[in-house]
């Protein structure tokens, strides 16, 4: 493609960033998505944005399946197109980026993706949950790494909001925690007993451990903020010293969390807020694993439902 048609794709990740504010992996997600683009635009001798139509983005699609590419990746790469264009769009049908004219349509509002098979998310039931949680006292980073998982488990919280967190982002009076999510939307959640205790004794520790400066209120060894990867080291060393024997990601928390909030509660709207989900459907995927509780105990306890042996 032409120099003029690449800095589009330049001035839309600049966008996501300045303007949308989405996270730099998000970011990074749109700008491999759009670089296969414009090796595929390249391939098929398309110069200009506006030379691309619908038929060229579902031949995109079908080269993306055909390459091995599975059907949820495809749903982003298309996600992806759609999302560029209307930026294009925004920026006004005809105007200019040194001489090129920006395009008059969505090329990709029509096409679809194949529809990817829903996989429901794993969780840990309540006695898995009590297990992983039942850690003895120990040092600073034991009783560091008890608080991010009670914290974790208690508020639903993801991994880049936790590692987000200020010091001043916990009101332990009001056990409640502010919480930057997706889009840099904030929300209020609340913090239970149990973390409460352990985010208390972790406020103890932390000053020999923190840096003077640092704000954040996880730290690690360097007294700096804690970075993603080792609170995702430090989740599955204690679900293996715990006796585990399955993959624990920081992630599986919410989850549990999700799954046993509604599984209780049966309040969909509620946990919807409670996990900062702008759409109510993303959050139905847990109302699959409630059926699935009850399904199992329906095949096991119903007279009519029991197979013989």
């Amino acid at each position: 493609m032409t120099p003029a048609a690449l800095e589009w794709v330049a001035r839309f990740r600049r966008h996501l960033s300045s303007e949308r504010r989405l996270s730099a992996h998000t970011e990074q997600g749109y700008a491999r998505d759009l670089a296969a683009l414009v090796k595929y635009c390249d391939r098929a001798g398309i110069a200009d944005w506006h030379a691309l139509d619908t038929q060229h983005v579902r031949s995109f699609a079908a080269h993306s399946h055909a390459g091995g590419l599975g059907a949820r990746s495809i749903q982003r790469r298309l996600s992806a197109v759609r999302t560029f264009f209307q930026y294009l769009l925004r920026e006004k049908p005809g105007a200019s980026v040194r001489g090129e004219r920006a395009p008059g349509h969505n090329p990709g509002s029509e096409v679809r993706a194949p529809k990817a098979r829903r996989r429901l998310p794993h969780t840990l039931d309540a006695d898995q949950m009590a297990r992983l949680l039942e850690i003895p006292p120990g040092d600073a980073l034991t009783t560091r790494d008890r608080a991010i998982m009670e914290l974790l488990y208690s508020s639903g919280l993801r991994l880049a909001e936790l590692v987000g967190l200020e010091l001043g982002s916990v009101d332990l009076r009001d056990r409640v925690v502010q919480v930057l999510g997706k889009g840099r939307k904030s929300r209020i959640v609340p913090v239970g007993k149990a973390a409460a205790k352990a985010l208390q004794a972790w406020l103890k520790e932390r000053p020999a451990m923190a840096k003077a400066d640092e704000t954040a209120l996880f730290v690690g060894r360097n007294g700096r903020r804690l970075g993603p990867r080792a609170v995702q080291l430090r989740v599955d060393y204690w679900a293996r010293r715990q006796g585990l024997n399955m993959h624990v990601h920081p992630h599986l928390f919410r989850h549990s969390f999700a799954s046993h909030l509604l599984e209780s509660s049966g309040e969909l709207r509620g946990v919807q807020e409670l996990l900062g989900h702008a759409d109510i459907s993303t959050t139905q995927i847990y109302t699959h694993l409630d059926f699935q509780h009850l399904a199992r105990i329906y095949d096991a306890t119903h007279p009519r439902a029991r197979r013989k042996a």
